[in-house]
């Protein structure tokens, strides 16, 4: 399976997460150049802030739609939606949501929400 799997809405919610987090990055770096040195070049700010800015609506959007789609509870919605303020935290989420079931194909199976332990029926 490829990791960045767009067909699907854990997929493009992965992608979202891991692109926040890089956005982030360029945004930070380009920071450093602009308060650091003295004086100081505002270029990167100039251009990763509309660039974070962009891809954080998207991230919300694919969080919320994730939510809606996977059946996330309120718990897990906002911790989504929070972990897109810290820096780089979209992708401990993700990791997270992986691990815990919580983006159906993408976790391990056995994890997943939607399935039930072998002999046990609903």
């Amino acid at each position: 399976m490829n990791f960045f799997d767009l067909r699907s809405v854990a997929g493009r919610f992965r992608f979202f997460a891991v692109l926040e987090a890089l956005s982030w990055l360029g945004l930070l770096v380009g920071m450093a150049f602009k308060y650091i040195p003295d004086p100081g070049n505002e270029i990167g700010v100039k251009i990763f802030g509309p660039i974070h800015g962009a891809i954080f609506v998207l991230f919300v959007l694919s969080a919320l739609l994730a939510a809606r789609e996977l059946g996330w509870n309120l718990k897990t919605t906002a911790l989504a939606l929070i972990s897109s303020i810290p820096p780089f935290c979209t992708v401990l989420f993700e990791i997270w949501a992986v691990r815990t079931g919580r983006l159906g194909e993408l976790s391990a199976p056995g994890t997943r929400k939607d399935e039930q332990p072998a002999g046990v029926s609903s």
